[in-house]
């Protein structure tokens, strides 16, 4: 375990190289496939790992949520990974992968964890649909080992979204109003709960969207787009005013989208803000230190609100504000 812990320590080297490191570990015999798979979490967003300490029951949680714990003071819940994506057990899972998402802290059960690799994003697949239909929608991506093992990596917003009643959607988008604005955004996010929670951001403020799935792909049509705006001898920024990335996407993260965006002079004036559950202190620095104009932990719907309106209201025409 310590040895895991000290590779994590070394993880903010790689924003903005394209590469990530991924903790491995499995959940027990799949009943789908009679054999244990193998799965992945991004280093960023683990605490710890540990044995599993005394967990707490309490009444009325949802089937995969175990209780919670007592990590040095604070309550963390305890989410079965394995209920949740359809695999069933009789003996308790030993191991406890401590996580950060959004601020908040979790753990997730899990039967055992293998090791940290090294990767870059270009290696990371979309999985095929019926893979995403078959696990839920709890996968974001697939890569193959030199071993021939296929590593599914886990959606953390999918996973928590099942699981913590206050990321319902009533509680997300309370209060949001239409700003009154007739402005674009361009986003991308692999994760289908949290480009739907972005949808609705941006749908109840009445901000006009378009999106693409992965890094690779929202380059490819941000380039496109720019090519058709120079056909025109128009700005880029007569199409989109803003442009909204997840940072953990298969084929190119957030941060390289951010670098080549902020590199094209095509795109000067258009704001980039980065959005993403690497909640914590450092990585809001390694998402400023690539470029991005704001960074807006997932996922706070009336932050992100804000943060746009905001920065929409700053490159607007001042010819548009007494429209």
């Amino acid at each position: 375990m310590s040895q895991l812990m000290k590779n994590i320590e070394a993880r903010t080297k790689l924003a903005g190289t394209n590469k990530l490191e991924i903790l491995l570990f499995t959940l027990g015999v799949d009943p789908r496939t009679n054999r244990k798979e193998t799965y992945g979490i991004n280093v960023f967003k683990v605490r710890e790992v540990l044995r599993v300490p005394p967990i707490t029951r309490a009444p009325d949680m949802p089937t995969s949520v175990e209780g919670m714990v007592s990590l040095r003071g604070s309550l963390v819940p305890v989410i079965d990974l394995a209920k949740l994506v359809g695999i069933q057990h009789v003996d308790a899972l030993p191991i406890m992968i401590v996580t950060e998402y959004n601020g908040h802290t979790q753990g997730f059960l899990v039967e055992a964890v293998d090791t940290i690799l090294r990767l870059d994003w270009s290696a990371m697949r979309v999985p095929p649909e019926m893979l995403i239909n078959q696990t839920g929608g709890m996968v974001t991506s697939v890569t193959e080992l030199h071993d021939n093992r296929l590593v599914m990596m886990m959606d953390v917003e999918k996973i928590l979204s099942e699981t913590v009643p206050a990321y319902h959607d009533e509680y997300l988008y309370r209060n949001l109003k239409p700003i009154g604005i007739n402005k674009t955004v361009f986003f991308t996010d692999d994760s289908t709960t949290a480009r739907r929670q972005v949808e609705k951001t941006l749908q109840a403020i009445g901000i006009n969207y378009q999106f693409a799935i992965n890094g690779k792909l929202a380059w490819q049509e941000l380039s496109k787009m720019a090519d058709f705006a120079d056909a025109a001898d128009r700005p880029v920024s007569d199409f989109i005013q803003l442009i909204l990335t997840d940072i953990e996407m298969p084929e190119m993260d957030g941060f390289m989208l951010v670098k080549k965006i902020k590199a094209d002079p095509r795109f000067n004036g258009i704001p980039v803000v980065m959005h993403s559950s690497l909640s914590s202190d450092q990585n809001q620095q390694l998402g400023l230190s690539v470029g991005a104009d704001a960074y807006v932990p997932k996922f706070d719907s009336q932050k992100l609100a804000e943060i746009v309106t905001r920065l929409l209201l700053r490159v607007e025409d001042p010819a548009a504000r007494g429209a």
